[in-house]
């Protein structure tokens, strides 16, 4: 274990080595919150070193490569690192990053890039990186703002980015291409698109047009999302509020009912609660097709592994059949059910959310390095001969073992503390920050390894995705931090909602 600082050892110090069911520490609440933070600056400690290392041998490009110190371009070289760090910074209170990104994002030019744009990354990283900066900022962090210009440019820039992207939609049915390329504005001539590709765009757009008074953004993203809440044929609906995962770009009809809660479908489902959140009376609609996924997944998706029938995690199913894997990306679904649960006064929802986030930290604490593979499976048909006997102990055999930053088990940890209180989350969530600084940790950041199940991780990737800024550095330090306006609370109360990026945005009417 690397620990170059003087605050993190201090910190780590304050909890033992990652065990598999930590029992909350014990002593008086002056104690306990001597302990969060330490740990909450330890965490800053984390953000800061892997900032500093960008800064020093990336930026203004897209990402640090953290074993070799150099930098890549994967989104449009408009800086994502930095855009998307800017949430983060101010929500810990890091003034002279935050005013570094925002000099940085006055001076990007949204309609040049060589490269082909997602319209996806671009709307979740940029665009809603922006918007919460604005809303921030001129919000509970307006102390933190160099200039009233720095924080107007946010806006300016996010409707910049908006009118470069918005032909995206221009198609027979409404529902946008993703992949364009803008000095053309021209795409890549798919048929379809992706259920989470163009259900993950609703929030960011429809904050766009509430701030500058335009419609038409709110309109584009909600005449695609119109596709998916009444979904055509029946045959893309196999479940009620369960549908599948491609819909034809010409008719807005889905092409198949493949149903998962996994990468390529997630974000669709965590959208749906999180815009009621943001406006219940414009979006009950949304509130009443999360409630029917929600109520069909528990029925028909749920399943445990059956030597550790403790544990749940979700199926996927596709033409009668139920494929019994799982993957780090799906561990957003506790904390989706959870918040749901709250929000809907549903104790069923929160307790099959806190099921969920058993299952998924029972991932992180099987392996050697205490990190969760990135895809598992538990079909006892299927277990690969070299991990019988784990398969046997874990309940879970490893499809795809290596751990690239992302942030979903610890954003359900974050969830479960922020609506149970239960301090066993936090000590999940600091035992998965710990295992992380151990195993990815460089000399300038952090790198995604090979081999979560080998000794040290395996081997290191030579790149630092922009959301360890956006999502793991921020969901590990605010289940740590004081309460305030940006965090999610309990019941109807939120002022603020996270996009899928981790990004607050401010609710409506508030």
């Amino acid at each position: 274990m690397r620990i170059p600082s003087l605050s993190l050892p201090l910190a780590l110090g304050l909890v033992g080595t990652a065990a598999a069911y930590p029992h909350p520490e014990q002593g008086s609440d002056l104690r306990r919150g001597s302990d969060n933070k330490a740990k909450a600056d330890a965490v800053k400690e984390a953000f800061q070193h892997a900032w500093d290392g960008y800064v020093k041998y990336a930026f203004p490009h897209d990402e640090l490569h953290p074993v070799s110190n150099g930098y890549g371009d994967s989104r449009n070289g408009w800086g994502a690192s930095a855009v998307d760090a800017l949430s983060t910074a101010i929500v810990m209170g890091n003034k002279d990053a935050v005013s570094k990104i925002l000099d940085h994002i006055m001076t990007i030019d949204f309609s040049k890039t060589r490269d082909e744009v997602s319209l996806f990354e671009t709307t979740i990283r940029y665009l809603g990186g922006m918007l919460s900066g604005y809303d921030l900022l001129k919000g509970p962090a307006a102390n933190l703002a160099p200039s009233s210009d720095h924080v107007d440019a946010l806006l300016a820039q996010s409707k910049n980015l908006g009118d470069v992207l918005k032909y995206a939609f221009n198609t027979p049915s409404g529902v946008p291409y993703n992949n364009l390329n803008i000095g053309s504005k021209s795409h890549d001539g798919s048929s379809t698109n992706g259920l989470a590709v163009t259900g993950t765009l609703v929030l960011e757009w429809t904050r766009l047009s509430d701030l500058t008074g335009d419609d038409e953004y709110a309109k584009l993203s909600q005449k695609a999302q119109s596709y998916l809440i009444n979904p055509q044929p029946s045959s893309g609906q196999p479940f009620p509020g369960l549908v599948g995962s491609n819909i034809n770009i010409s008719n807005g009809h889905f092409t198949d009912g493949a149903v998962s809660w996994n990468g390529g479908d997630d974000s669709f489902y965590e959208y749906l609660i999180k815009m009621y959140v943001y406006d219940p009376k414009r979006f009950e609609s949304y509130k009443d097709r999360w409630i029917l996924a929600a109520e069909s997944t528990i029925k028909h998706l749920t399943s445990h592994p059956k030597n550790r029938p403790e544990l749940t995690w979700l199926a996927s199913y596709y033409n009668g059949q139920y494929d019994l894997s799982s993957q780090h990306l799906t561990c957003f679904d506790g904390g989706s059910f959870i918040l749901g649960g709250t929000v809907l006064d549903r104790q069923d929802f929160i307790d099959f959310g806190l099921e969920l986030v058993n299952g998924c930290e029972a991932t992180y604490n099987q392996t050697l390095t205490r990190i969760g593979p990135d895809s598992w499976g538990w079909d006892p048909k299927k277990v690969p001969n070299d991990q019988k006997e784990f398969f046997e102990k874990a309940g879970y055999y490893i499809n795809s073992g290596s751990y690239d930053l992302r942030p979903e088990v610890i954003e359900s940890f974050y969830y479960a503390y922020r609506v149970t209180g239960n301090e066993i989350y936090r000590d999940w969530a600091w035992n998965a920050f710990k295992a992380i600084n151990a195993t990815c940790r460089t000399d300038s950041g952090f790198a995604a390894v090979s081999s979560v199940n080998t000794s040290g991780g395996g081997s290191k990737y030579d790149n630092q995705e922009s959301f360890l800024y956006a999502e793991v550095m921020k969901y590990a330090y605010l289940v740590h931090a004081e309460d305030s306006p940006w965090q999610v609370q309990k019941g109807n109360k939120n002022t603020f909602v996270f996009n899928t990026e981790a990004h607050p945005i401010r609710v409506a009417h508030t």
